[in-house]
């Protein structure tokens, strides 16, 4: 392919500030789940954005927090790694928020790597122009950005010109992904996610973070496909309340999931949701080596 570039770039940045939502925008598909609640993303996703004459292989991480669970410790771990084999970090950063000491370790590893870091300034239509500046001189203090590009990702507004920093970039090379994908998850997996995102949405407190979703059988028919997953949860107490009155909750985020697995998988599906207890399944290696979210 003339004059195609592809590459690999890491969107990073602390819990909640609009990763998941930004990749989705530069696909224009679903393929992170997003919520209002923090560490929504537990995983490293590839997300591909395909051009006609580029391919970008979005690596969307789980925000860096202070771990408290073994779980946690993995997400910052996987999200710290992401910054290995890219060749380019785009820090996510909520407009009109003070520099905190996450930011500061994700500017000094990405520099530490001489990886070029651009500085994505999110929800940047909320706020003044002119309050941006001392935001941006906080954040240019710390080390040097190749770009600093406003964005808002849920209306799209320079996602474009987020792109074409991102390209400038990459070497002409092929595409690592066919064109025709646009994730590198499997639609078990995906299908897991939405199930899990609608679980965030739906139900509130410390309910949610306890919670994950596997699928236990999927079976594709011409025009229909069978799903069975289980919902596990930390604690005894959670388990009704994820079910709800007369099953009303589990109802809901089983209505809601299998109407986007549907779109997902352009087919019709049945969707079987049990829910279980796994106690303090976060803190458990070998749980999590299960779940798939730990390989050793």
């Amino acid at each position: 392919m003339s004059n195609f570039k592809s590459g690999f770039a890491a969107i990073v940045g602390r819990p909640n500030v609009g990763k998941s939502t930004l990749t989705n925008a530069f696909i224009g598909e679903k393929a992170a789940i997003v919520s209002n609640k923090p560490q929504t993303t537990r995983t490293n996703l590839a997300a591909i954005d395909n051009g006609d004459n580029y391919q970008i292989v979005f690596v969307d991480t789980p925000g860096m927090h202070s771990p408290r669970t073994k779980l946690g410790e993995y997400m910052n771990n996987a999200a710290g790694g992401s910054l290995a084999d890219v060749d380019v970090a785009v820090l996510v950063v909520e407009a009109g928020k003070e520099i905190y000491d996450l930011e500061k370790n994700i500017i000094r590893n990405a520099l530490s790597k001489q990886i070029p870091l651009i500085l994505a300034i999110n929800k940047a239509d909320t706020v003044e122009k002119e309050a941006l500046l001392p935001q941006i001189d906080a954040f240019s203090r710390e080390g040097s950005f190749s770009a600093i590009v406003p964005i808002s990702a849920l209306k799209k507004d320079g996602v474009n010109a987020l792109r074409d920093e991102i390209l400038k970039h990459f070497d002409e090379g092929e595409p690592f992904y066919p064109t025709d994908i646009y994730a590198d998850s499997t639609l078990r997996e995906m299908s897991a996610q939405i199930i899990r995102e609608k679980i965030l949405r739906l139900l509130d407190r410390e309910v949610p973070h306890g919670t994950a979703v596997e699928i236990e059988k999927m079976e594709e028919g011409d025009d229909l496909t069978k799903i069975t997953a289980v919902i596990y949860c930390e604690k005894a107490s959670h388990k009704p309340i994820i079910i709800g009155k007369k099953g009303e909750a589990i109802k809901r985020i089983g209505s809601y999931a299998r109407k986007d697995i549907e779109k997902l998988l352009d087919t019709q599906v049945y969707l079987e949701l049990w829910v279980k207890v796994r106690e303090d399944w976060r803190n458990k290696g070998s749980a999590l080596k299960e779940l798939g979210f730990t390989k050793d």
